[in-house]
This record gives structure tokens, C-alpha cells and sequence, in this order.
């Protein structure tokens, strides 16, 4: 029986979910299909929006891949942040979207209010805050938009996304670390890239085309403003951020990518990143981690002691993906 999504989205869980949302109409979001149409414009319509949004919701992207029929998104949601907005931030934030209403249209007017419109008004910002830190409502902005700009290119109607994105919440850094690299190298796996810096889309080639630049490529303030990002690893006084340090991952990507490409699953190179020795992730386990993560695990990914803490505490009669997870302990 299918979940309801609250009991799937909890940001008292964990702030971490990967979040998949697939196409329905012919077998193609993007590029050219069994027709001869090119729809290659598309992707950039999907990560136009992906990095906007951030600026607006409390929610922040880790990872994103878009794909021919479907992307990948790993997400971050930021209570703290939405928690600190004042009821100004709110009301502008929410109309950068949405129209609001007429009290929240007189309120940035700097017109008085009654009491009771005040009150009404408050009632509404606290909704406001609330979906500005969800992640459908994040989605919904993304889904709805892109499904208006295909259906008038296309000059149809009709549903144009499966009408429930599927979502995996990640419990710890290694399923964090694994489901972003699994992310980042869906181009190499599907061979429509050779390499991280060479995939179309994605946040790796942000991130690598970025660093290139950078004078201090793992200091914060020099990585894509739009992405969320690495601030090394977890100590004391930690700034807001990936609990990695940018170039272990980027190492992590380029080592994971030739084990992917030279389809020798059991010829692991004997120069390991740092990060899977500070991780304690077997090799093995992580390649198998970093290609079959959408399919091999659930709803719920982590290390066997926090998935079991966490479906005790959602009431869980089962533990799902159990076997799989131990790959993650």
C-alpha cells in the first residue's frame, strides 16, 4: 500500500530525500525521440528552474541530473531557515510565485490593516512558510511549469509528468554521499557522457566547471551559489552545508566513473578516495551503492542502526530494504 507522502517527507527525520519525477508523454522529456523530434531544449528549461528556486523555498539542491525522460534531484530541506524568515520575507518570497492575497498585496503596500486582517493575513504566512520549506510544493513549481511550456510547444493538453515523483529519504552521509554520486553519474551510466566535467545538466559539471575557476575550490563562498555547498568535514563550528569536502567528491566521482566505464565490477584500483576510508564504505559495496541506488533501495536509506531507529519512530511494523542497507553500515 502506498505511503502518503507526509509519512515519506518528515525534515524531522533527516533534511535529505532524492527525489525522481518522470515523463508519461511518448518515452521522452528530452532529446530526440522515435519521430525525429528535438526536445534537447527542455533539459535547459528543467535546470533553469532547478537553481532558481532555491532562492525562494528554504530548500536547497545538492544534486540534480537531467535525463531524456525523467531527472534526479537531492534535496535539502532548510527549517532553520524558513523558521527565521520575517513575515516581510515570507509574503515577498511567496510572491515571487503566487499572487498572495489581497491583505498580503495591502501589507507590502505599507497600508494599515485591522486587527482582524491581521490576523487572517498571519494565519496565511504561517501556510506560506510552511510550503515555502516542502518539497512538493517545490516540485509542484517545477512540474507545473515546465508541463505548461511542453504542452504549448506541443499544442496539446493532457498530463505530461506521472502524477506522483518518487522519493528516498537519506538517513546518514553515506546514503547522502552514494545517492549524490549516483545522481551525478547517471549521464556515464546511461553513455550519454564519458566523464563528470563532460555531463550535460547536472550539478557535477556545475560544480567542476566552477571549480576550475575557484582560487579555493572547498571554501564555500567559491562554489555555485545555486547549489548547495560543500563545507568539509563535520567538526566543530561547521558552517550551514555538504558534510564533504569538494574535492574528495569530485575525486569520488572521477574514481567511481572509470570503475562504471570499464564494466569490471570485481578490478577495484587500489588508490581509494579519502572520503570512502572516512566513510568505512567497503569498495565493492560502494559501486554496487553508487549504480543500483534507485532500484536496490527504498523509501527510507541509511545505515542499519538509523533505519532502525527511524521506522521506530514512524510506527514501521516492517523495516524496508534492510538487506540492502547493511551495505551502508
Amino acid at each position: 500500500m502506498t505511503k502518503p507522502r507526509k509519512q515519506l517527507i518528515d525534515a524531522t527525520t533527516t533534511p535529505y530525500y532524492h527525489i525522481v519525477s518522470r515523463c508519461v508523454r511518448r518515452s521522452f522529456l528530452c532529446g530526440i525521440d522515435s519521430q525525429g523530434n528535438n526536445f534537447e531544449h527542455r533539459r535547459q528549461w528543467i535546470e533553469d528552474k532547478i537553481l532558481a528556486l532555491p532562492q525562494i523555498f528554504a530548500i536547497h539542491v545538492c544534486a540534480y541530473a537531467v535525463m531524456s525522460n525523467h531527472y534526479h534531484l537531492v534535496l535539502e530541506i532548510d527549517a532553520a531557515q524558513s523558521d527565521a524568515w520575517t513575515t516581510e520575507e515570507v509574503i515577498q518570497r511567496w510572491h515571487m510565485i503566487f499572487k498572495g492575497n489581497l491583505f498580503s498585496q495591502r501589507h507590502i503596500k505599507g497600508e494599515s490593516l485591522t486587527q482582524a486582517e491581521r490576523d487572517v493575513l498571519n494565519t496565511c504566512v504561517d501556510v506560506w512558510r510552511n510550503r515555502l520549506a516542502d518539497i512538493s510544493w517545490f516540485m509542484r513549481q517545477i512540474n507545473e511549469a515546465i508541463a505548461r511550456e511542453a504542452n504549448h510547444e506541443d499544442q496539446c493538453t493532457g498530463r505530461f509528468w506521472e502524477g506522483r515523483f518518487k522519493s528516498q529519504a537519506l538517513l546518514d552521509e553515506k546514503a547522502l554521499a552514494a545517492c549524490m554520486a549516483y545522481v551525478d553519474l547517471n549521464p556515464i551510466r546511461a553513455k550519454m557522457a564519458k566523464t563528470p566535467e563532460q555531463s550535460d545538466y547536472t550539478s557535477a559539471k556545475q560544480r567542476i566547471t566552477k571549480a576550475k575557476r575557484a582560487h579555493s575550490p572547498n571554501h564555500h563562498q567559491q562554489q555555485p551559489k545555486s547549489l548547495r555547498p560543500f563545507v568539509g568535514n563535520p567538526r566543530q563550528d561547521m558552517p550551514a552545508g555538504l558534510p564533504f569536502r569538494l574535492t574528495d567528491y569530485l575525486e569520488l566521482l572521477d574514481w567511481t566513473g572509470k570503475q562504471i566505464r570499464a564494466n569490471k565490477r570485481g578490478a577495484i584500483d587500489a588508490e581509494l578516495p579519502p572520503i570512502l576510508e572516512r566513510l568505512n564504505i567497503d569498495q565493492k559495496h560502494w559501486i554496487y551503492s553508487a549504480t543500483q541506488f534507485e532500484s536496490r533501495f527504498k523509501g527510507l536509506v541509511g545505515g542499519v542502526y538509523k533505519l532502525k531507529q527511524v521506522c521506530h519512530k514512524l510506527g514501521y511494523q516492517r523495516i524496508p530494504g534492510l538487506s540492502n542497507c547493511r551495505l551502508l553500515s
